[in-house]
């Protein structure tokens, strides 16, 4: 059986390189829908098991590994800005704060899901308007829910993160590998 990562997100790559698995990466191009009135961990996993639905349904044989990364801060979604003005925003909300990442993983082996979450909360350093536009500048948050990437330049300004730094990134790695044990795909695909 093999496992393929339903996500374009290189980020997602290199953790599941950094555990030694043997992989492929096929991406859903699934029209993302986050069901009407969820919460945050309701939304993360059904977007997720969406991800992976869409690969599995081509792949019936493998284990598909789907994910799904939100910041939730005030009560409201924060996903990927896609503009250097809404990224600004974001970041101008979140500084001096904490907030709630949260990421849904969905693993589905034989026709069976099974979808959880982690959240992991994150404390940024107050950061002035000067610092925020030169962050904006590097076109980095762009394509990040919440507009940061802690693994990058904006590190700089992470003060604190109490829970899973994996999570962050966008693959909770423990909750992972104990969803692809609880699935027992691990011993044949390990580098």
């Amino acid at each position: 059986m093999n496992i393929i990562l339903a996500s374009q997100s290189p980020r997602r790559k290199d953790l599941l390189s950094l555990m030694g698995l043997r992989f492929s990466v096929v991406t859903s191009n699934v029209q993302e829908t986050p069901p009407a009135g969820a919460t945050p961990a309701e939304t993360v996993c059904a977007l997720a098991q969406q991800k992976a639905e869409a690969v599995a349904a081509m792949f019936p044989k493998d284990c598909v590994i789907g994910a799904d990364t939100i910041v939730y801060l005030d009560g409201e979604i924060l996903g990927k800005p896609h503009t250097p003005d809404r990224a600004k925003q974001f970041l101008l909300r979140m500084q001096g704060r904490t907030h709630t990442v949260y990421t849904g993983v969905a693993v589905i082996t034989a026709g069976k899901a099974d979808v959880r979450y982690a959240t992991t909360d994150v404390t940024f350093a107050p950061m002035s308007e000067l610092e925020i536009d030169w962050y904006v500048s590097t076109g980095d948050p762009l394509d990040k829910a919440g507009a940061y990437g802690v693994q990058g330049p904006f590190g700089v300004f992470v003060e604190r993160i109490a829970g899973n730094y994996f999570n962050v990134i966008g693959m909770p790695l423990p909750l992972l590998y104990r969803m692809l044990l609880d699935a027992g795909v691990l011993k044949e695909n390990r580098t």
